[in-house]
């Protein structure tokens, strides 16, 4: 089984979810080629070697630095005609995910997102999907021959299996229609470590009492490198910007580890925490909705407790 990976790049690296995306497709055996997109080292694009790629083919083509999501289909479902790929498989991005879903409308591919676990062969080819913001799985058949397959985060680990690709400049012509969108503007997310890409995020809500005590969930995630995070009333408040408000209206996240400090647990915030593998919840209110979600609960003040817990993590270290 042929698979190709899109590889997503950031500023010049390439994303973790990307390698994620590598080790899973080398899992399911058969030739593993990548494909990026744009400006990318060399050396970047040699890593993913490590995590079973053979091959990495580069569109070095600095049109395609701007993220325009018809032109970046256009590239894949050609080399998925051009390598004789059975399987593309890319991981779930706002870029990613409409980029694979215009590549099946062309290479009439079957299409899944959210997936979580290796296909099974043994009778067809089934995907097992998150469905309901993650409340519960589908299993889904791909009857057509190509198939597009779209990774969740952190289904899959980016384990590094040793080897080397070899580095292949790939040359697709691309026409005017392919550019009819223009990105006129990008706002950046900022920050040391960014809510998708996290390990261990450390999240925020109005128990917290206003911007000017953030000070102590920020040293906490400072020790234990973590991305920063808040609940939509306190982003609503502009107590901290719209970029780090976790929910099912903002970023969803699938970490190892969250933290959750004096948010209650709507629903609508729990929809985009509940992938975590570990979620730990800190309030004062022992009836506090999220600890029904939570699998360690700690019922205290904040302000008591943030600055022992960062404490105990820093003497840890």
């Amino acid at each position: 089984m042929a698979v190709l990976v899109f590889v997503e790049v950031g500023e010049g690296k390439v994303r973790k979810s990307s390698l994620e995306a590598v080790a899973y497709a080398h899992l399911m055996g058969g030739g593993v080629t990548a494909i990026a997109l744009g400006t990318v080292a060399a050396s970047e694009l040699e890593s993913l070697g490590k995590y079973g790629a053979q091959k990495v083919l580069h569109v070095a083509d600095s049109k395609l630095d701007q993220p325009v999501i018809q032109a970046y289909a256009s590239v894949l479902a050609k080399a998925m005609q051009d390598e004789n790929a059975d399987v593309l498989v890319l991981a779930n991005s706002s870029l990613a995910t409409p980029v694979g879903a215009k590549v099946a409308i062309k290479a009439k591919a079957s299409f899944a997102s959210n997936v979580v676990e290796l296909p099974s062969t043994s009778s067809g080819f089934v995907v097992k999907r998150s469905i309901y913001t993650g409340k519960a799985f589908s299993f889904v058949e791909m009857k057509d021959q190509k198939k597009v397959i779209v990774l969740k985060k952190n289904a899959a680990e980016a384990k590094e299996v040793g080897g080397t690709a070899q580095i292949v400049p790939y040359a697709v012509s691309l026409s005017d229609a392919d550019f009819t969108t223009t990105i006129t503007a990008t706002e950046k997310a900022t920050g040391e470590i960014l809510l998708p890409e996290a390990e261990i995020v450390v999240s925020g809500g109005r128990g917290l009492k206003g911007p000017e005590h953030w000070g102590i969930l920020e040293d906490l995630a400072k020790a234990l490198h973590a991305a920063t995070g808040c609940s939509k009333p306190v982003s609503d408040m502009n107590w901290r910007p719209h970029h780090e408000h976790v929910g099912q209206t903002g970023v969803k996240v699938a970490p190892q580890l969250y933290i959750a400090i004096g948010i209650s647990g709507a629903i609508q915030h729990l929809a985009g925490v509940n992938s975590s593998k570990c979620i730990v919840v800190i309030n004062k209110d022992p009836e506090a909705p999220f600890f029904k979600a939570a699998d360690y609960g700690i019922v205290g003040d904040a302000f008591d407790v943030l600055p022992k817990l960062t404490e105990a993590v820093k003497s840890m270290k």
